[in-house]
Protein backbone atom coordinates (compact mmCIF):
# COMPACT_ATOMS: atom_id res chain seq x y z
CA UNK A 1 0.00 0.00 0.00
CA UNK A 2 1.35 3.09 -1.19
CA UNK A 3 1.83 5.72 1.95
CA UNK A 4 -1.65 7.81 2.26
CA UNK A 5 -1.16 11.53 0.85
CA UNK A 6 -2.70 14.48 2.82
CA UNK A 7 -5.91 16.01 0.98
CA UNK A 8 -6.24 12.66 -1.08
CA UNK A 9 -8.74 11.11 1.03
CA UNK A 10 -12.36 11.00 -0.77
CA UNK A 11 -14.86 12.51 2.18
CA UNK A 12 -17.58 10.28 3.66
CA UNK A 13 -19.75 10.19 6.90
CA UNK A 14 -19.23 6.54 8.20
CA UNK A 15 -16.83 6.12 10.97
CA UNK A 16 -14.88 2.96 11.05
CA UNK A 17 -12.49 1.96 14.12
CA UNK A 18 -9.01 -0.07 13.89
CA UNK A 19 -7.30 -2.33 16.48
CA UNK A 20 -3.69 -3.63 16.41
CA UNK A 21 -3.19 -5.84 19.23
CA UNK A 22 -0.41 -8.83 19.70
CA UNK A 23 0.88 -10.58 23.16
CA UNK A 24 -1.72 -10.36 25.90
CA UNK A 25 -4.23 -9.14 23.16
CA UNK A 26 -6.57 -12.27 23.02
CA UNK A 27 -8.02 -11.61 26.17
CA UNK A 28 -7.85 -7.83 25.80
CA UNK A 29 -9.97 -7.84 22.90
CA UNK A 30 -12.26 -9.99 24.69
CA UNK A 31 -12.65 -7.51 27.19
CA UNK A 32 -13.33 -4.28 24.64
CA UNK A 33 -15.49 -6.08 22.34
CA UNK A 34 -17.70 -7.83 25.38
CA UNK A 35 -18.35 -4.10 26.78
CA UNK A 36 -19.13 -2.69 23.50
CA UNK A 37 -23.08 -2.57 22.44
CA UNK A 38 -24.89 -3.85 19.47
CA UNK A 39 -24.75 -0.65 17.63
CA UNK A 40 -21.29 -0.03 17.84
CA UNK A 41 -19.12 1.11 14.99
CA UNK A 42 -17.57 -1.49 12.37
CA UNK A 43 -14.47 -2.27 13.62
CA UNK A 44 -11.10 -4.22 11.84
CA UNK A 45 -8.55 -6.06 13.93
CA UNK A 46 -4.95 -7.37 13.75
CA UNK A 47 -4.35 -8.93 16.17
CA UNK A 48 -0.81 -11.50 15.84
CA UNK A 49 -2.14 -14.93 15.47
CA UNK A 50 -0.54 -18.11 13.23
CA UNK A 51 -3.20 -19.24 10.07
CA UNK A 52 -5.56 -21.94 11.78
CA UNK A 53 -6.67 -19.72 14.83
CA UNK A 54 -8.06 -16.60 13.86
CA UNK A 55 -11.42 -18.56 12.84
CA UNK A 56 -12.03 -20.13 16.65
CA UNK A 57 -11.07 -17.07 18.27
CA UNK A 58 -13.56 -14.88 16.28
CA UNK A 59 -16.11 -17.59 17.37
CA UNK A 60 -15.40 -17.61 20.87
CA UNK A 61 -15.90 -13.76 21.02
CA UNK A 62 -19.17 -13.76 18.83
CA UNK A 63 -20.64 -16.36 21.51
CA UNK A 64 -19.89 -13.38 24.60
CA UNK A 65 -20.24 -10.74 22.77
CA UNK A 66 -23.19 -8.42 21.72
CA UNK A 67 -21.36 -7.53 18.48
CA UNK A 68 -20.88 -10.00 16.07
CA UNK A 69 -17.86 -10.96 15.70
CA UNK A 70 -16.17 -13.21 12.70
CA UNK A 71 -13.26 -13.63 10.52
CA UNK A 72 -12.61 -11.33 8.19
CA UNK A 73 -13.31 -12.51 4.39
CA UNK A 74 -11.88 -10.52 1.23
CA UNK A 75 -14.27 -8.48 -0.86
CA UNK A 76 -17.00 -8.40 2.37
CA UNK A 77 -18.73 -4.97 3.27
CA UNK A 78 -17.73 -3.79 6.49
CA UNK A 79 -20.74 -3.31 8.86
CA UNK A 80 -21.56 -1.22 11.90
CA UNK A 81 -22.10 -3.67 15.10
CA UNK A 82 -19.51 -5.74 13.70
CA UNK A 83 -15.98 -6.78 14.33
CA UNK A 84 -13.73 -7.91 11.91
CA UNK A 85 -10.65 -10.11 12.80
CA UNK A 86 -7.86 -10.46 10.20
CA UNK A 87 -6.90 -14.11 9.53
CA UNK A 88 -4.02 -15.96 10.85
CA UNK A 89 -0.86 -15.36 8.14
CA UNK A 90 -2.63 -13.05 5.78
CA UNK A 91 -2.77 -9.06 5.69
CA UNK A 92 -6.08 -7.20 5.65
CA UNK A 93 -6.28 -3.60 4.17
CA UNK A 94 -9.93 -1.45 4.24
CA UNK A 95 -10.88 -0.12 0.96
CA UNK A 96 -13.67 2.34 -0.27
CA UNK A 97 -16.37 0.77 -2.85
CA UNK A 98 -18.01 4.96 -3.12
CA UNK A 99 -18.85 5.77 0.23
CA UNK A 100 -18.54 1.95 2.00
CA UNK A 101 -15.83 0.49 3.44
CA UNK A 102 -14.66 -3.06 2.25
CA UNK A 103 -12.25 -5.70 3.73
CA UNK A 104 -8.94 -6.59 1.19
CA UNK A 105 -7.27 -10.06 2.23
CA UNK A 106 -4.01 -10.21 0.85
CA UNK A 107 -0.99 -12.17 0.54
CA UNK A 108 2.53 -10.74 0.46
CA UNK A 109 5.54 -10.64 2.44
CA UNK A 110 5.94 -9.98 6.44
CA UNK A 111 5.69 -6.35 7.21
CA UNK A 112 7.00 -4.83 10.42
CA UNK A 113 8.15 -8.75 10.98
CA UNK A 114 4.19 -9.47 10.89
CA UNK A 115 1.83 -11.03 8.75
CA UNK A 116 -1.15 -9.47 9.25
CA UNK A 117 0.71 -6.50 9.82
CA UNK A 118 -0.86 -3.85 12.28
CA UNK A 119 1.28 -1.43 9.89
CA UNK A 120 -0.76 -2.44 7.09
CA UNK A 121 -3.98 -2.17 8.09
CA UNK A 122 -3.42 1.46 9.97
CA UNK A 123 -1.85 2.76 6.50
CA UNK A 124 -5.32 1.33 4.37
CA UNK A 125 -7.41 3.18 7.09
CA UNK A 126 -5.38 6.58 6.79
CA UNK A 127 -5.76 6.38 3.06
CA UNK A 128 -8.93 5.03 2.81
CA UNK A 129 -10.82 6.58 5.99
CA UNK A 130 -8.62 9.57 7.06
CA UNK A 131 -10.44 11.78 10.06
CA UNK A 132 -13.41 9.09 9.69
CA UNK A 133 -10.79 6.56 11.42
CA UNK A 134 -10.17 5.80 15.37
CA UNK A 135 -6.91 4.10 15.63
CA UNK A 136 -6.67 2.26 18.99
CA UNK A 137 -3.10 -0.03 19.41
CA UNK A 138 -2.80 -2.44 22.20
CA UNK A 139 -0.88 -4.56 24.48
CA UNK A 140 1.86 -6.52 22.15
CA UNK A 141 5.45 -6.93 21.74
CA UNK A 142 7.68 -4.79 19.11
CA UNK A 143 6.69 -2.05 17.07
CA UNK A 144 4.09 -3.05 14.52
CA UNK A 145 1.60 -0.45 14.32
CA UNK A 146 3.60 2.36 15.39
CA UNK A 147 4.47 3.99 11.72
CA UNK A 148 0.86 3.63 10.35
CA UNK A 149 -0.83 5.20 13.34
CA UNK A 150 1.34 8.17 13.15
CA UNK A 151 0.15 7.76 9.49
CA UNK A 152 -3.36 7.44 10.36
CA UNK A 153 -3.38 10.68 12.77
CA UNK A 154 -1.12 13.07 10.18
CA UNK A 155 -4.03 12.16 7.86
CA UNK A 156 -6.82 13.44 10.89
CA UNK A 157 -7.83 10.40 12.75
CA UNK A 158 -8.24 10.10 16.47
CA UNK A 159 -6.05 7.57 18.05
CA UNK A 160 -5.65 5.43 21.62
CA UNK A 161 -3.30 3.49 23.03
CA UNK A 162 -3.55 1.63 25.96
CA UNK A 163 -1.84 2.27 28.87
CA UNK A 164 1.38 0.58 30.78
CA UNK A 165 -0.37 -0.18 33.65
CA UNK A 166 -3.26 -2.59 31.62
CA UNK A 167 -1.01 -3.87 29.22
CA UNK A 168 0.77 -7.48 29.55
CA UNK A 169 3.08 -6.26 27.40
CA UNK A 170 3.69 -2.16 26.67
CA UNK A 171 6.30 -2.55 23.24
CA UNK A 172 3.66 -1.64 20.84
CA UNK A 173 1.65 1.23 22.94
CA UNK A 174 5.07 2.30 23.87
CA UNK A 175 6.39 3.20 20.54
CA UNK A 176 3.12 4.08 18.95
CA UNK A 177 3.66 6.95 21.31
CA UNK A 178 7.22 7.65 20.82
CA UNK A 179 6.75 7.78 16.94
CA UNK A 180 4.67 10.74 17.74
CA UNK A 181 1.08 8.98 16.36
CA UNK A 182 -1.07 8.38 19.71
CA UNK A 183 -3.62 11.21 20.63
CA UNK A 184 -4.53 9.90 24.00
CA UNK A 185 -3.20 7.32 25.81
CA UNK A 186 -5.89 5.14 28.19
CA UNK A 187 -6.96 2.25 30.58
CA UNK A 188 -7.80 -0.84 29.22
CA UNK A 189 -11.36 -0.42 30.64
CA UNK A 190 -11.73 2.78 28.94
CA UNK A 191 -11.33 1.61 25.18
CA UNK A 192 -14.85 0.72 25.21
CA UNK A 193 -15.86 3.90 25.84
CA UNK A 194 -13.53 5.91 23.97
CA UNK A 195 -14.47 4.18 21.28
CA UNK A 196 -18.46 4.90 22.03
CA UNK A 197 -17.48 8.37 22.83
CA UNK A 198 -16.01 9.21 19.59
CA UNK A 199 -18.83 7.33 17.61
CA UNK A 200 -21.33 9.34 19.41
CA UNK A 201 -19.77 12.83 18.61
CA UNK A 202 -19.04 11.97 14.86
CA UNK A 203 -23.10 11.89 14.71
CA UNK A 204 -23.43 15.09 16.74
CA UNK A 205 -21.38 16.54 14.47
CA UNK A 206 -23.21 15.14 11.39
CA UNK A 207 -26.63 15.80 12.34
CA UNK A 208 -24.76 19.44 13.55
Amino acid sequence: TPPPVQGKVRPTTERIVCIGASTGGTEALNDVLEMLPSHCPPIVIVQHMPAGFTAAFARRLDSVCQVRVKEAEDGEPVLPGCAYIAPGARHMLLQRIGLRYQISIKDGPPVSRHRPSVDVLFRSAAQHAGANALGVIMTGMGDDGARGMLEMRKLGASTRAQDEESCVVFGMPKEAIAHGGVEKVVSLHHIPREIMHWYQAGHVAVAG
